[in-house]
């Protein structure tokens, strides 16, 4: 993943907030969608699906059901590439036991449209409807995983709504936040509410479990952490010495997955 949100280099543009809100989505998003997999290619078990937004965007999914399972994933990736690059990690995922729906948000893999914030969000409101009125998922029975800035859609798919559990991987507290943290100082303020998970958090009441870190140098350990501090529900928080932003799955494997399992086991037998 590319440094996410370098976002106050909008005032190099001294543009109008709708300018800025340009810019922010130029700057956050980097999809491809160049890099696919036919449905003979992808692995067996994973089923290619397309559903369509409130705003009539069509945007892929992939669905990997597990029998029997009566609890579902949704997970939200990051800001770069496309859902194909995640295929292994649905694979794990659904090794848990449950069944799993990568989402590609619109521009990404074969969706259609262009990323922006409210984009990201409608196609993450139009997955959890598909998971409900579809597929036939309670809302009890749905877990969400959101990772980078996929913890943005994953906490605005999740406020307000009594969920399974709620998943966090190196999440940001906002836009704003971050510009700072990037060294982009007094213009930050110029970010508004962009990405703001810090004011949603305590709309959320479904366990949580944040997952970050100590040496991710794209989104700082500190913000998993007060996102998580500022959080009012049963919750948890793994520490991950070492850890940088891209490398939990594949160098710190053992304590990544097992947390998240656990987790999902745990909120699955409530």
């Amino acid at each position: 993943m590319r440094k996410i949100l370098p976002i106050l280099l909008i005032a190099l543009f001294g543009t109008t907030m709708a300018g800025c809100k340009f810019i922010v989505n130029q700057l956050a998003f980097f999809p491809d969608p160049v890099d696919q997999l036919s449905k003979p290619q992808l692995p067996p078990g994973v089923e290619e699906r397309f559903i369509e937004t409130e705003d009539q965007v069509r945007i892929q999914l992939l669905y990997l059901p597990s029998p029997d399972a009566t609890s579902v994933l949704l997970y939200f990736h990051g800001n770069a590439g496309n859902i194909y690059h995640r295929v292994s990690d649905l694979l794990q995922l659904q090794r848990s036991g449950i069944s799993v729906i990568g989402v590609s948000y619109r521009g990404y893999g074969k969706s259609e449209g262009t990323p922006s914030e409210e984009g990201i969000y409608q196609d993450g409101e139009a997955a959890f409807n598909y998971a409900t009125q579809e597929l036939g998922f309670s809302q009890d029975n749905i877990i969400i995983l959101g990772r980078s800035i996929g913890s943005t859609v994953a906490i605005n798919s999740a406020k307000n709504r009594t969920i399974g559990g709620l998943i966090l991987v190196t999440p940001l507290t906002s836009g704003k936040a971050h510009a700072k943290a990037v060294g982009l100082g007094l213009i930050s303020s110029l970010a508004g509410d962009a990405f703001d998970n810090l004011s949603r958090i305590k709309d959320i009441t479904a366990p949580l479990l944040v997952i970050h870190g100590t040496d991710d140098r794209v989104i700082p350990f500190s913000m998993g952490r007060e996102l998580f501090d500022r959080a009012q529900t049963k919750k948890q928080f793994i520490k991950i010495a070492g850890g940088g932003h891209n490398n939990l799955q594949a160098n710190y494997r053992l304590a990544y997955w097992s947390a998240i399992s656990g987790f999902i086991q745990q909120v699955s037998n409530q």
